[in-house]
């Protein structure tokens, strides 16, 4: 197994025999003659933690990565033994184990098959130039076993085959299997059999992951340093994976403002004012619709955080006012490097309360950024995150930005080994002092955690918006994010298309790329084909790096203008179909956006597929991902399917080519949706919601949707104000039968439904609505029809 090269260490070690066994509620303890304890936690049915030390004693249990609101509790608990092993069975898991080297073995307590194994299990080594262990595990790996997940990484989906290491790192103009990259989320889902478990392994170290590439039936992972302290999670489908994963490491503490999930404009920079107000100003002539405008560091004095260029920006809370009258929300950067200036606020109130990062033997750590030499806030001090949070008062509260957006927060520093921290640099780490090989994944993480704090507590009461570069796991439960400085080029599109596949199976769906790249500048051909894709991402942003040209929607002719302008509106329209998304995510963890694996486990054909997904529960989408296309090859999923388009009906299971011309996407529709739509607007709230269209899509038997609708900013929604519509859709070969339960006290602002009905197979000769029935010489050639939005029942036959 390789290790990190600076490292030195001695042979590898192992457990022996267990010579003690204790049980204290649901937390058992094994101790081995060489004096190595596991502590196994049962934290429910389906999930067991296991922690190593080599000591006989343990760190104190702190994770950034655990939620304190993850569920616990089980239906059954019972621990045996016999000669050669101990056994803990719940009602989901049966694990052995063994006695004689504490390997471990885990099977499904319904059919008792082998889920995971231990191959050598457990082992370390000895780190003399740090101290503490270099913890690893490894596993035996299931023949047709396949991986997924890890967050960013910019490779296909399956990873079967590959190593990665965790590293938050700042990789401008990455290629594809660069790692590591701006993210370290070290979770895993494994398929074998139809059968799913997932992988958490809580360690903040510098980490690496193996699968099945050392070893071709071995998978492992490791660490620099810190305990081997890992989660099981059992599904066995994906979905209860990833979902009791978020469960453990939090889901978005609430739901988004609605306008966050409309479309973002956003280079490195507009200004100065004029600039931005002529940018906003071809927005609304042009009609393509835009929610929110991005400021880049250039909006600072001389790039010093929560300052403003008067020059630049001479009234910057007229101008945020004048831009959200038209309908535009502004959202200002922030970087963590304050500059070195006994003259700037924030550098003094930082340096007199002792808030910056130190080195090892006492200096503050110094590094150039963008402001030249700076210090750097410890936040993983929770002072320092009370201070951070406090500082955004005169930029959200007093000004009106709407919305911060965190970069450079790996942390990046320039020019230096690694664009990073030294090792030695020192941190709070809430009571738990540490270096920075222990702290460095989670330094973002918990500068977006009191950047959202800051931004909570100044947007009441409306909901905070924050978008991070670096994340760990969890980060997921304060902030958006995005896939960082890629380039334009095809490739990246494709990297773009399975990284937010990716990050969406690890736990983060809103999430998105820079869209037409950052670096380099797209055709006009590939940013269309970018924004296809891009609006089907939760978060749906262009960013660009200013260097090679502009990139706005309207720069590549008007052809192109066109196809953009037309697939902005398709997202404005689908707006309560992502909200509704959106709000199962984050109430129950289930990812936005499904690879077909997650989709479609049963299917092995889906294993290894890259570029078809599923957005949302009902809509399948497959981005054209090569030049000069009219067209492409994707898989169907199993089952019947609507052409976006046209209507026309596919038969799943297969695949198969399908047209797309430059002003084309491979859209298809799950048959029984039924899919809300909004009227286009050019910004959320631009007009009152008079009437909420339905596309009804028949199928001959049973169907379930839902839609959720709140207030679309503000908490309420907390309090039982909201709105959730579950229509049951009931087909037979001469009936449709359209039923509909609400729940909530939300009350909309629209009394009708607009029900469009998609292929349905005979002809319509009665209608009742609530067992009355409606006139249907009214009903247009496309089975459309006007209804109370408060119906019970519809019943449509053709007898």
């Amino acid at each position: 197994m390789i290790l990190s090269t600076e490292l030195e260490y001695k042979g590898n070690l192992y457990p022996s025999k267990i010579i003690f066994y204790k049980k204290h509620v649901n937390i058992l303890y094994f101790k081995s003659e060489n004096n190595v304890v596991l502590q196994l936690t049962v934290e429910r049915d389906s999930v067991l933690r296991f922690r190593y030390s080599t000591t006989g004693l343990f760190e104190n249990d702190f994770s950034y990565g655990i939620t304190m609101y993850a569920s616990k509790g089980y239906n059954h608990l019972e621990i045996t033994e016999d000669d050669k092993k101990y056994i803990i069975t719940t009602s989901k898991l049966i694990c052995h184990i063994s006695k004689v080297d504490m390997r471990k073995s885990i099977f499904d307590a319904k059919d008792n098959s082998l889920i995971i194994e231990d191959e050598i299990g457990f082992h370390w080594e000895e780190s003399y130039k740090f101290g503490g262990d270099i913890v690893k595990m490894s596993l035996a790996s299931q023949q047709g076993e396949n991986f997924y997940g890890l967050g960013d990484k910019p490779v296909e989906n399956n990873l079967k085959g590959k190593r990665f290491q965790n590293w938050v790192t700042d990789s401008y103009a990455y290629v594809r299997g660069t790692d590591p990259i701006y993210k370290a989320i070290p979770f895993y889902t494994a398929l074998h059999k139809n059968k799913s478990y997932g992988i958490f392994f809580d360690n903040t170290f510098r980490s690496f992951f193996d699968f099945c590439k050392e070893k071709r039936n071995v998978t492992s992972f490791w660490a620099d340093g810190g305990e081997m302290n890992y989660y099981f999670i059992y599904g066995p489908e994906m979905t209860d994976v990833v979902s009791n994963y978020t469960d453990l490491t939090g889901r978005p503490q609430h739901m988004p403002p609605l306008w966050a999930l409309g479309y973002h404009q956003c280079k490195w920079s507009y200004y100065p004012e004029s600039k931005v107000k002529k940018l906003a100003a071809k927005f609304r002539e042009l009609q393509i619709p835009c929610d929110a405008l991005y400021l880049d560091i250039d909006y600072m004095e001389g790039f010093r955080c929560f300052t403003w260029n008067k020059e630049y920006f001479p009234d910057p809370k007229r101008m945020v006012k004048e831009l959200a009258d038209d309908g535009f929300k502004t959202i200002a950067i922030i970087d963590p490097g304050i500059k070195i200036d006994t003259e700037y606020s924030i550098f003094k109130e930082g340096l007199e309360n002792d808030y910056f990062c130190k080195r090892a033997d006492g200096p503050y750590m110094k590094g150039k950024v963008w402001p030249g030499e700076c210090y750097f806030p410890d936040y993983t001090n929770p002072k320092v995150r009370d201070w951070w949070s406090d500082l955004f008062k005169e930029l959200i509260e007093d000004i009106g930005v709407n919305g911060v957006w965190n970069d450079m927060n790996e942390p990046a520093v320039m020019d230096v080994p690694g664009k990073s921290f030294p090792d030695d640099v020192r941190h709070d780490y809430d009571g738990n002092q540490c270096s920075h090989r222990k702290a460095h994944n989670v330094y973002g993480m918990q500068m977006a955690r009191a950047t959202y704090h800051g931004l909570k507590k100044f947007s009441y009461p409306k909901r905070p918006f924050v978008i991070t570069r670096a994340a760990y796991s969890g980060t997921q439960r304060y902030s958006s994010t995005w896939t960082g400085d890629n380039v334009a080029t095809w490739d990246h599109l494709s990297i773009a298309n399975q990284q937010a596949q990716r990050m969406c199976m690890s736990g983060f769906s809103f999430v998105g790329s820079d869209i037409g790249g950052f670096a380099e500048q797209p055709t006009g051909e590939l940013f269309a084909r970018w924004i296809q894709l891009g609006v089907f991402h939760p978060f749906c942003r262009v960013h660009s790096s200013g260097d090679h040209g502009d990139q706005e929607p309207w720069v590549f002719g008007s052809t192109i203008t066109d196809i953009v302008r037309k697939f902005i509106e398709i997202r404005y329209q689908l707006l309560p179909y992502l909200y509704t998304t959106f709000w199962k995510y984050a109430n129950e963890g289930i990812p936005i956006l499904k690879s077909l694996v997650l989709f479609d486990q049963k299917d092995p054909h889906t294993h290894y597929r890259n570029d078809e997904f599923i957005f949302g529960e009902k809509i399948l989408v497959c981005p054209i991902i090569e030049a000069n296309s009219k067209g492409r090859r994707m898989y169907i999923p199993k089952g019947r399917w609507y052409n976006f388009w046209d209507n026309n009906i596919l038969i799943g299971g297969e695949e198969m080519w399908v047209d797309a011309d430059i002003d084309s996407m491979p859209i298809f529709v799950k048959e029984g949706a039924i899919i809300p739509k909004y009227p286009i607007q050019q910004y959320v709230g631009e007009k009152v919601i008079e009437q909420l269209e339905l596309d009804v899509y028949y199928k001959e038997g049973k169907e379930i949707s839902e839609v959720y609708e709140d207030a679309h900013d503000g908490y309420d929604y907390k309090k039982g104000r909201y709105s959730l519509r579950n229509f049951n859709q009931v087909g037979k070969k001469h009936s449709l039968t359209l039923q509909q339960f609400k729940s909530g006290k939300y009350i909309s602002s629209y009394d009708t439904f607009k029900i469009n009905i998609h292929g349905l197979p005979f002809k319509i000769t009665n209608i009742e609505v609530d067992n009355e029935k409606i006139d249907i010489s009214k009903i247009n050639g496309n089975v459309t029809f006007i209804v109370t939005k408060e119906f019970r029942e519809i019943y449509i036959t053709s007898k």
